[in-house]
């Protein structure tokens, strides 16, 4: 799976990007498990994943940040 694009997060609504990130950690718990087993192949995921991880909860603080602002 390739690396989401921050283009393509920002398109995302806020709920939406919620459950993807939610999934995310799931499957980022079951990679690290794979991995100490001995089961994973694609050690490289891990990082992608990671990466998309933070780029999803930087884009939610920044849209928190901003609702904050604009009511304030």
């Amino acid at each position: 799976m390739k690396a989401m694009k921050i283009a393509d997060v920002r398109k995302l609504s806020v709920e939406e990007m919620r459950n993807k990130l939610s999934d995310s950690h799931d499957e980022l718990l079951k990679l690290r498990f794979q991995q100490v087993s001995g089961q994973l192949t694609d050690t490289s995921r891990i990082r992608t994943l990671r990466r998309d991880i933070a780029r999803m909860e930087t884009i939610l603080n920044q849209a928190q940040k901003t609702a904050v602002e604009g009511v304030a």
